[in-house]
């Protein structure tokens, strides 16, 4: 007779002998993982360089997703699940901003000693990140003829999140579903309800809040990311042909919610 859901677990049961013998190395994949850090030169900081911007676009997955869960919470109207993932969202971002540090260890000179070998890889080519901006609001169709080097299948992805609903389009349907006009010329009016009487409407003024310190930490993450590109190369141009520093600097003032930052101004 098996044990009842409350039972207590028998003091000689040793876990990681059953089932089906899952390993670390392999649960994790990681002779797979660790063979994909493949420098170009004998530089020894290329390593560094490798590994910092691997580790991004693994953050850039699982940001992915998990805004994925929260815009999709935000539709179906479980703003507390959205809140829960938002928490999530925001430590992560936090951590893409102090992971700067960990490059800026690297000098200008260490830096030089590679660089030659990545043109004309860039930044700019991180198909995830402009899925993050397309996600969160900021849909820019011309970057699908920019992105030179991109497959079908990254294009295909950049497309459906231009098609897709965007966490503002979510927030929209969670203040519809309150009762509250979203129409272009009704917008403010709801959002200042919101804020104004958080008695009826608290929810929504804390999911308000999380959107806007997404838009802030990740505002905060480019400016962070344009001063160490100035204090590695300057003004130079980008590897793979922008402005470098000026562009990157051009976009710190981006915002994913502008309306809420408006809002500041109206209470």
């Amino acid at each position: 007779m098996g044990l009842d859901a409350g039972a207590a677990v028998p003091p000689n049961r040793r876990f990681g002998e059953e089932g089906g013998r899952l390993f670390y190395g392999g649960y994790l994949r990681l002779p797979e993982l660790l063979a994909q850090q493949q420098p170009q030169s004998e530089a020894p900081d290329e390593l560094l360089f490798i590994t910092v911007h691997q580790v991004y676009e693994l953050w850039f997955k699982l940001l992915l997703h998990e805004l994925e869960v929260a815009r999709d919470a935000m539709l179906r109207g479980e703003l507390w699940l959205a809140r829960h993932q938002f928490r999530r969202v925001h430590a992560v971002e936090r951590v893409l901003i102090q992971q700067v540090d960990v490059l800026e260890t690297m000098t200008p000179q260490d830096f030089m000693a590679f660089r030659e070998k990545l043109a004309p890889a860039s930044g700019f080519q991180s198909v995830q990140f402009r899925e993050l901006e397309y996600l969160s609001g900021l849909k820019d169709p011309s970057y699908l003829s920019r992105l030179r080097d991109a497959s079908d299948t990254e294009i295909d992805r950049l497309r459906r999140r231009l098609d897709e609903p965007s966490l503002w389009d979510a927030y929209l349907t969670a203040l519809s579903q309150r009762g509250l006009p979203v129409s272009d010329d009704e917008i403010m009016g709801s959002l200042l309800t919101v804020a104004r009487d958080r008695r009826s409407h608290d929810d929504l003024w804390q999911l308000a809040e999380d959107l806007l310190t997404h838009d802030e930490t990740a505002a905060q993450w480019r400016a962070r990311h344009v001063q160490m590109v100035e204090r590695q190369i300057g003004t130079k141009s980008g590897t793979g042909g922008s402005t470098g520093a000026p562009y990157l600097r051009g976009r710190t003032r981006l915002h994913y919610f502008p309306l809420l930052w408006e809002l500041r101004t109206w209470l």
